[in-house]
C-alpha cells in the first residue's frame, strides 16, 4: 500500500495487537491467526523493514522504539481504512461491516489507486507491473466486499464512482501514514532522514520559502523536500488526501472545508505595482480614479486577489475596469508590466528583486481592506514526523525574522 515495502494489512494488524497485548499467543487468539502464522508474519515485516519491532522474552514481547513508532502509524492507517470503508457503506445506506479493516486488503486498495491514477486497467497494469486480470479481480473483490460499485467505464476510460472517490481519499491518507512511519524508521538509521512535501502559493515562494528551504537544507542534509506549486483548490485537495504535508500561502476565511487547520503567521499588504517610468509615478497624490485610465492584469474570478481588487474599487464608489487580460502567473504578470503601462496587485515581497533592479515600482498602497493573512494550512488530524515538525518550526522562524526585520522602501501613499 506504500511506495516502500508493500505490507499486508493483516500483518500490520498483527503487529499492533501483539504490541498492545504484549504476547504473541494472546494476539493470535485476538485476531484468529495461528501462533506460528503470526510469528512468521511479524518476522516477515521485520525483514522487509530491516528493523526489529519487538524484544522477545519468555514472558512475552515488548515493542522496540521502531515498533512503537510504526505501531502508532499502523493504528492511524487502519483507522483510515475503516473510516473509508464504513463511509462507503453508509453512503449506500448499508449496515456497517464489523472489523472492515481486516476484510479489505492492501492489494485491493493498491489496485483501486492504480486504476484511478491511470484511468484504465491497461495503463494501470503497465505502471504497476501487474496483470490486467489481477487488477480486475482485486477491484471486483473490493466492490463485492463493500456491495458498492467503485469503477465505471466512460468510453475508453475507467472513472471512479462517488463511493470510490470517498474510499480513495481515505486509502491515500492510510498510505501517507505508512510513508510517514517508514520515514521515521529511516530516521533511526540516519538522523534527520525523511521527506517533507510542501504546497506553496505565489507569495510564499517568492522570498520566504527559498530562505526556509536553504536554512533547512543546511540543518538537515539527509532530508528531502518536495515543493509543489499550483492553484489553491488543487493544492488543498492534495493536502486533504495526504499527498502533501502542509500548504503555505494566503489563508481562507472562513476555511473552505472542516478538516483543515490554519495557522496565521503574518499580515500581507498588497500594493499597486507598475513598471519603472509608469506615468502615475510622475503624479504624486493622484486621485484614485486615475487607476481606471490604465490596463490591469489580475487573476480570474474566484482567486482571493481578484475579489480584493474588485472591492478596492467599490470601496471608492467605482466599478472595477474591464480586464483585458486575466492571469495569476507572477512570471507572466511581471513580463507584461515591463512591456507597457499595466498595473497589478502584488505583495512587496513578490517583486523584491525587480524593485531592487529598478524594473518595477510600487505605484500606491492598495488600502487596509486588501490585507490578507499568510500562514500554514494542514490537515486537522495531521501527525507530523520529527522532521516535518522541524520544517514547520524553521518556517515559522523565517517568517518572524522576515516580518520583524524587513524595511519598507516607500512612505505610505495617500490618494488626493
Amino acid at each position: 500500500m506504500a511506495k516502500h515495502p508493500q505490507l499486508n494489512l493483516r500483518h500490520l494488524e498483527a503487529i499492533v495487537t501483539a504490541g498492545r497485548l504484549g504476547s504473541i499467543s494472546s494476539a493470535s487468539e485476538a485476531i484468529h491467526l495461528s501462533q506460528p502464522a503470526l510469528t512468521q508474519a511479524i518476522g516477515r515485516v521485520e525483514a522487509q523493514l530491516g528493523h526489529l519491532l519487538f524484544d522477545r522474552q519468555p514472558s512475552g514481547v515488548t515493542s522496540t522504539e521502531a515498533g512503537r513508532l510504526l505501531t502508532a502509524r499502523i493504528e492511524r492507517a487502519l483507522a483510515y481504512v475503516a473510516r473509508g470503508g464504513q463511509a462507503v457503506r453508509r453512503g449506500a445506506r448499508l449496515p456497517p461491516l464489523p472489523h472492515i479493516e481486516r476484510r479489505i486488503t492492501a492489494g485491493q486498495l493498491r489496485a483501486l489507486i492504480s486504476v484511478d491514477q491511470a484511468g484504465s486497467f491497461a495503463l494501470a497494469s503497465r505502471r504497476a507491473g501487474l496483470s490486467e486480470p489481477a487488477l480486475h479481480r482485486a477491484c471486483r473483490d473490493l466492490e463485492q466486499l463493500l456491495s458498492v460499485p467503485l469503477l465505471v467505464r466512460q468510453g475508453r476510460t475507467v472513472q471512479p464512482t462517488a463511493a470510490a472517490v470517498i474510499l480513495l481519499r481515505f486509502a491515500r491518507l492510510a498510505q501517507a501514514e505508512m510513508e510517514a512511519g517508514f520515514d521515521e524508521l529511516e530516521a533511526l538509521r540516519s538522523e534527520g532522514a525523511g521527506r517533507v512535501t510542501v504546497g506553496t502559493m505565489p507569495l510564499a515562494r517568492a522570498i520566504l520559502l527559498p530562505q526556509a528551504l536553504a536554512r533547512f537544507a543546511r540543518a538537515y542534509p539527509m532530508a528531502s523536500v518536495n515543493v509543489v506549486e499550483g492553484p489553491y483548490v488543487e493544492l488543498l485537495a492534495r493536502l486533504r488526501e495526504g499527498e502533501m504535508d502542509l500548504l503555505i500561502g494566503a489563508m481562507r476565511n472562513p476555511p473552505p472545508v472542516k478538516d483543515i487547520a490554519q495557522e496565521p503567521l503574518f499580515i500581507d499588504d498588497p500594493v499597486i505595482v507598475g513598471r519603472a517610468g509608469h506615468p502615475l509615478l510622475a503624479e504624486p497624490g493622484f486621485p484614485f480614479s486615475r487607476l481606471l485610465d490604465f490596463p490591469w492584469v489580475i487573476p480570474a474570478t474566484g482567486a482571493p486577489v481578484r475579489y480584493r481588487w474588485e472591492e478596492m474599487f467599490k470601496d471608492h464608489g467605482l466599478e472595477p475596469p474591464r480586464l483585458r487580460i486575466e492571469c495569476g502567473s507572477v512570471l507572466v504578470v511581471r513580463g507584461l508590466m515591463l512591456e507597457d503601462d499595466w498595473l497589478t496587485l502584488m505583495s512587496r515581497d513578490q517583486f523584491l528583486f525587480e524593485r531592487r533592479a529598478g524594473l518595477l515600482k510600487e505605484i500606491a498602497g492598495a488600502g487596509p481592506s486588501l490585507r490578507r493573512q499568510i500562514g500554514l494550512t494542514v490537515r486537522d488530524d495531521w501527525r507530523p514526523t520529527q522532521l516535518q515538525t522541524a520544517f514547520v518550526d524553521n518556517f515559522r522562524t523565517v517568517c518572524v525574522e522576515w516580518t520583524s526585520g524587513k524595511a519598507m522602501d516607500s512612505e505610505p501613499f495617500r490618494y488626493a
